[in-house]
Formats: C-alpha cells, structure tokens, sequence
C-alpha cells in the first residue's frame, strides 16, 4: 500500500507557519490595559486590548455592561527574523450563551427577540426575531432560523451559481455523508477526524468563545465542535435549506448535542447575520471553491470576528506547489468545466491578508489546503 505524501507546511516569513505558534511561552505581562480621557470633573475609561472569554459571555447576556478592565497578557510569536507580539487569549471556558448573538442581515443591527432565551434549538424554533430598524421579522422553519435577505418573500425568488444551488438539491444533501463526502480523499483530505484535530490546534486561542460554522452542509464538523465542549456557542449555518435539514436529522441522533448551546441558521456567507466583532471563531470546510465571490466572503467574515478571532478553512486548490508548471495551465482549463472557483495557495493568502487578516499559514496536501488567519 503506497504511503500518504506528508503535509507540506508553507513557510510565511514574519509570521506563524503552524498551528503550535500560538502556543509561544509567555514573555511579558502588562498589567493595565486602559486609558482615561478626563473631561472637566468627568472621566471617561476607554478599554484597550483583549478581555477573557468569560467577558465576552458575559457581554453577550448583558449588552449594556460596561467592560471592566483587565490585565493584558502578551506572548512572543518567533519568527525566521523578527520577534511579533500578539495579546494572549485566556483559555477559561464558558459554557452559557445566554444573550442575543443574531443580527439583522439588512443593516447589521441587532435582532429583537420574542420567546424563550437561550442559544439552543428547541428556544429558538419557538421564538421570533425582529429588526427595530428595518422593521423585518425572521422566524424559524423545519428546526433552522432563516436570516437570509430573502426570508419571508413571496415572489421573489433568488438563484446562485450552479456551483452554490448543487448543495440546495434534496439528493446531493442527503449523500453528502453518504459517499460523497469521503471521495475527497482523493484529492488529499487527510478525512473528517483528522482535519478536526487540525482545525481545533488553529482554534485554541478562541476556545470558550462563539464558534460559526459557515457551509456547514450536513453538520459533519458542527457536531464535532459542539460535542468537544470547548466554545460557549456553536451555530451551524448553511444557505441549503436541505442540508439544514440534514444537519438536524444527524443532531437529533445525539442527545448531548440536541440540547447543547448549539443552532441551525440559513444565510448568506456573503452577508453574515452577525454584529461586527462579536464572534471568536469561524470555520469552513471544503466551502470556499462553491462561493459565488471568494473575497466578499471573506471580507464579511473578516467583519464578524472579534480582534483576535481566528478563521480556518480548507478547500481543493486548483493545483499544488508541486504540480509540474508544464502541467498547471491545462489543469486550470479541465477544473473551469467543473463550475467551481478553484483557487491557489498564493490566491487565498491574498484573499485572506488584502481583507485584513493577519498570521496566515497553511498545510497542504496534494490537492488539499488547511488555512488559518486571525483578525488583528
């Protein structure tokens, strides 16, 4: 039997090449991290720098609290030349969402809820979420929250690229964990378990936080997340209503799951139902090749994650680093039949630093690339 090629690991000069950077000895310790501006008997205390995740938590179920302020830790990340300095997360872990963490997809704002609180799917499906701004209602069907521009349309019906409405059809999504999925070994998918043990080392610094799983398809990583216990919060979201669906037929299996801080949202990728900053954590698996635009995606990921927040995703490349260059152009020419927006190493690095995103790195193997980048 021949053996699996090893991962290649992409140097970045100045920056972390593995998920194990993060986890630089401590070197410093500031111990203030605010700043006073003093206006005539007044003063005002501005909050600079990064708080635990118990206070992000805390945030989240009470909105109108004024952060306190905490000591800032620092770490030293080693690079080939430089020395970079980056805030170190705290890794306490929260187990309780109990504020609101859904925004208007429209204008951002966040939604007014009606119903049972709690970030769980039973509470969920039996509330309602409204925008005082835009005056919309979002509501939940067949177990998932529909927080797409078009909910609750009538005529208007949107349609994307085949290479996003594949996913939409009943039969693609009831074989996705069926068959269809484990076909990617082909192409180098070391498979699900391994690919989660390699997204949770890129995931520590925002362990005990809000974790989305964009294109989740059938949940096949939203469970693992969920079922590791290590975030606050898991949401599944999905632009198929059918792998929604699925997703839920496979949550309902597991009863420690089903009852979890976990939920199932219908949305865009290119327009998050998110506020900006207020998620720790974003994966999404084998999904960049089916977006419609790559870098408006990105770019609103970009926009939801807090500072410090960490995005890792992986994808097919349109050919690897060791693809004969002789041979990259007629393979370029063969993948454009199949409808897909293949990308390369160099162009999702791009993609990932020209929206923002900082201490990228990547693995790949023969066709398959793990990336990780995090918001400065």
């Amino acid at each position: 039997m021949a053996t699996r090629p090893p991962l290649l690991e992409i140097p970045n000069k100045g920056r972390p090449t593995s998920p194990n950077s993060f986890a630089a000895p401590r070197t410093s310790t500031m111990s203030m991290a605010s700043a006073a501006v003093r206006t005539g008997s007044s003063a005002e205390v501005r909050v600079i720098g990064l708080t635990n995740r118990a206070d992000r938590a805390s945030r989240l179920r009470r909105p109108l609290q004024v952060a306190s302020v905490r000591p800032l830790s620092l770490r030293t990340i080693r690079a080939s030349s430089s020395v970079a300095v980056e805030p170190e997360i705290q890794t306490e872990k929260v187990q309780n969402i109990d504020g609101e963490v859904f925004s208007c997809p429209i204008c951002y704002e966040p939604l007014i809820r009606k119903g049972p609180s709690g970030l769980n799917l039973n509470a969920i499906y039996r509330s309602g979420f409204k925008c005082s701004r835009c005056n919309k209602s979002y509501s939940s069907k067949d177990k998932f929250l529909d927080l797409t521009l078009t909910a609750g349309m009538k005529d208007y019906v949107e349609v994307k690229p085949a290479r996003t409405e594949l996913f939409r059809s009943p039969l693609v999504s009831f074989l996705y964990e069926r068959g269809w999925r484990q076909n990617f070994n082909r192409s180098g998918f070391p498979g699900p378990d391994e690919e989660f043990k390699m997204a949770q080392e890129y995931f520590k610094p925002a362990e005990g936080g809000l974790l989305v799983d964009v294109s989740c398809g059938s949940g096949l990583f939203t469970r693992k997340f969920a079922k590791s216990g290590n975030y606050a919060g898991v949401i599944a979201l999905d632009f198929s209503e059918n792998m929604l669906r699925q997703s839920y037929d496979f949550i309902k299996q597991d009863e420690t799951i089903l009852t979890g801080n976990l939920a199932l949202v219908r949305a865009d990728v290119a327009r998050l139902p998110f506020s900006s900053g207020s998620v720790d954590a974003v994966h999404a698996g084998a999904a960049i090749h089916c977006w419609p635009s790559p870098s408006t995606a990105i770019a609103e990921i970009t926009r939801i994650l807090r500072s410090g927040g960490v995005f890792v995703g992986t994808t097919f490349l349109r050919y690897s680093p060791s693809t004969p260059l002789v041979f990259r152009p007629l393979r370029s020419r063969i993948l454009q039949n199949f409808n897909y927006g293949y990308l390369t190493a160099e162009e999702i690095k791009d993609l990932c630093t020209s929206c923002g995103l900082t201490n990228y790195s990547s693995k790949i193997q023969q066709s398959f690339i793990m990336f990780s980048a995090q918001k400065p």
